[in-house]
């Protein structure tokens, strides 16, 4: 029995040392050489200071702001401890009522015209840092009013900070809402 238990004990501290330590650090070294921003979070940072991520989205309710899609996170939005989406189908009552409520508080800041989907439904992992670009001029009269800009001013912003599809085929366009408020910040009022 010590002749099979021998053998059996080292594989299992080998591949533990190679698996468990060598490779991680060895990935967490090249990442850290090749790409260390995104290795460290893609972290955003305002005057040395982090502010949020470029990967996690962030609850803003300032009327100044542009605000996120809504989040499904538990105790609060935007959890990053708690990523889920609310698992509520499209038959769901509970969505309903929670879309409903979503496009009222919408219409009472002054959103007029079309709501588009992601202004009222979480994203599946209720941490998406993006809205729709369509979400983003939707909000443009309220910011505007709330900063005492021109809306033209605002609109371009949203434009300038747009991203387009990957390689123009993957993915939709989407603005990053911390990258946009920054933006908004760093033009004055």
């Amino acid at each position: 029995m010590l002749n099979q238990l021998r053998p059996a004990l080292v594989l299992t501290l080998a591949f533990t040392a190679i698996t468990g330590f060598a490779y991680p650090l060895a990935i967490t070294g090249v990442a850290q050489v090749l790409m260390p921003a995104e290795a460290n979070g893609s972290l955003v940072r305002k005057n040395g200071v982090v502010i949020g991520s470029g990967l996690i989205g962030q609850n803003f309710a300032s009327q100044r702001y542009f605000w996120p899609r809504p989040s499904a996170t538990v105790p609060g939005p935007y959890n990053a401890g708690s990523s889920s989406g609310s698992n509520l189908g499209t038959t769901s009552i509970r969505l309903k009522h929670r879309v409903t409520a979503e496009i009222e508080r919408l219409r009472a800041a002054g959103v007029s015209g079309v709501v588009p989907a992601d202004a009222g439904t979480a994203s599946a992992s209720g941490l998406d840092p993006h809205i729709s670009p369509a979400f983003a001029r939707a909000q443009v009269a309220r910011i505007a009013r709330a900063r005492g800009l021109r809306e033209a001013d605002v609109a371009a912003l949203v434009r300038r900070n747009a991203q387009g599809r990957l390689m123009g085929i993957i993915g939709e366009p989407r603005v990053n809402v911390l990258e946009l408020n920054l933006a908004l910040d760093a033009s004055g009022n």
